[in-house]
């Protein structure tokens, strides 16, 4: 049996029950990453296309929980069955620069502008209209998504479909990245970050205690992180 749970369109329904046109699910991928970008997807429902129909792809759920085949299989219906949708992001040396938290908001502000153009006038000429759901405990969105109201709710990548749907694009948009990284720069191999995507496995932090970082690597984060393993 499985152990997933898998998301509903409860919350999102009762935000089109009280008049709101449009859910924008919103979620990050990478944050806890040693190498590359953080990634935040954006996947916008509109009440007239979605209210009550229960129809997006049934193995859609946290794309933590689903293997990396399932999440390619699923990107292009998961795409097609939102009103919009888009993925930004901030580079490592970004995140380096101004801190995770900002960056996290400036991968989102570009999300947003990365929607599709009628869309995005359609949201802007009503913002109140339209809600954003950010999954976690904390609202790092600033200003990313201009005058809507949002709101932080924990869980919302495994609960609500708006934001399984910005997790599984997000997490397919940054994976396909890291792998044509790889493909371009033969001394990333190393790393193993095509199997890692750029996180702390084994194989990638023995590769930093042998050859030290590569360009792409979050150089702020490397000293705290890596001294845990004695490594600096």
């Amino acid at each position: 049996m499985s152990s997933k749970t898998y998301p509903t369109l409860s919350l999102e329904q009762s935000l089109f029950d009280s008049g709101v046109r449009f859910v924008i699910g919103i979620d990050e991928v990478g944050r806890g990453s040693l190498f590359g970008p953080v990634a935040v997807g954006v996947a916008v429902l509109e009440a007239s296309g979605h209210s009550g129909r229960q129809d997006w792809p049934g193995e859609l759920c946290d794309s933590k929980l689903i293997p990396q085949k399932t999440r390619e299989r699923i990107f292009e219906p998961v795409a097609a069955w939102v009103s919009g949708w888009a993925v930004g992001m901030a580079t490592a040396a970004e995140i380096d620069s101004l801190g995770i938290t900002r960056c996290l908001s400036l991968a989102a502000e570009r999300a947003v502008r990365d929607l599709p153009a009628e869309l995005r006038a359609q949201i802007g000429s009503e913002p109140s209209s339209a809600k954003a759901i950010l999954d976690g405990s904390h609202n790092w969105l600033g200003g990313a998504v201009g005058a809507v109201p949002s709101m932080v709710q924990t869980k919302a990548d495994r609960d609500c479909v708006s934001v399984a749907a910005a997790s599984v694009l997000a997490k397919v948009v940054r994976d396909r990245l890291m792998e044509q990284m790889v493909a371009a720069d033969a001394g990333l191999a190393a790393y193993g970050i095509a199997g890692n995507k750029g996180y702390s496995s084994a194989a990638h932090l023995e590769a930093l205690r042998t050859i030290g970082p590569a360009a792409q690597h979050r150089q702020t984060w490397l000293t705290k992180i890596l001294a845990q393993d004695s490594l600096f």
